[in-house]
């Protein structure tokens, strides 16, 4: 059983590569909060409107010291290829060794069409400034979850 991570926990940190060549990490965000969430699979329809969802809502997430970080199992060409064709303004991070997605309780069984199979659970965290996650969110929806989080957080 995968462990979960909850409000309180310090998040695991981490160094990914991007879409764009670079590297993301998060300790080099502290002083920002930043919400960290996992999809199972670029350019798959969920993934799609989670993705455009919060590359919607960036500039307000920004304007009120958010950073966004979308992290799946995806090679860095994938997801700028994702990139490109949503118009995508998200930070979006390759983890193929699904380390991070284990480190964060984001993969391992699941339902998928009542079946039990191993894969990427559908979550969100966000992390405070100091490194310490303040909401832990599992098997989340991809339609209207941008909206919820943002009301969650008193951003709306």
């Amino acid at each position: 059983m995968t462990t979960r991570l909850q409000p309180g926990d310090t998040a695991p940190d981490f160094t990914l590569p991007t879409d764009t060549g670079e590297t993301v990490t998060l300790s080099d965000l502290r002083g920002r909060n930043v919400i960290v969430y996992f999809y199972p699979a670029a350019m798959t329809p969920g993934c799609a409107k989670q993705a455009c969802d919060f590359s919607d809502s960036i500039d307000r997430l920004n304007a009120q010291g958010y950073t966004v970080v979308g992290v799946s199992p995806d090679t860095p060409e994938k997801l700028a290829e994702f990139r490109e064709r949503d118009g995508l303004t998200i930070t979006l991070a390759s983890d193929p060794e699904k380390e991070v997605l284990l480190a964060y309780g984001a993969f391992g069984e699941k339902k998928l069409y009542g079946k039990v199979v191993e894969g990427v659970i559908r979550s969100t965290f966000v992390v405070d400034p100091e490194g310490t996650i303040t909401h832990a969110a599992y098997n989340v929806k991809a339609t209207g979850h941008v909206a919820k989080l943002r009301r969650d957080l008193g951003l709306d």
